[in-house]
């Protein structure tokens, strides 16, 4: 009998879901103006998986820049980024999902004009 109860139970369970808005700020990945900013090497994710679309950033150059203490040395911040929207649908190929493509110069003018894509495509999506 109650390996019966179990077996119920675990079907009545539910599957975890993604986190809620809220719930990111808990998250271990840095945050901006509400999503996430996931890196990996010359590559960032700028939002969430769980959501209809995501926006890929992809550092193409970088330049040297002159660190404030003579100790660190220079610096490399990135010159050149290109920005894509993208589909998260599995169902769509790889041309497919991608919804808009731009290239910007310096990380925060791609961050800027992925954010308003984002949530303009999310608003949309709604």
């Amino acid at each position: 009998m109650p390996e019966t109860a179990t077996k119920e139970a675990a079907k009545t369970e539910k599957k975890p879901t993604a986190p809620a808005k809220a719930e990111q700020k808990d998250s271990p990945f840095w945050i901006y103006k509400g999503h996430p900013l996931v890196r990996c090497g010359d590559t960032i994710y700028y939002g969430s998986l769980a959501d209809p679309y995501v926006v890929w950033l992809r550092i193409a150059s970088t330049k040297a820049v002159k660190a404030a203490s003579a100790e660190a040395g220079d610096l490399q911040a990135a010159d050149k980024v290109s920005v894509t929207l993208m589909s998260t649908d599995p169902d769509l190929g790889a041309i497919e999902r991608v919804q808009q493509r731009c290239e910007r110069r310096g990380l925060y003018n791609a961050i800027d004009i992925a954010s308003v894509w984002l949530e303009r495509a999310l608003k949309k999506a709604a």
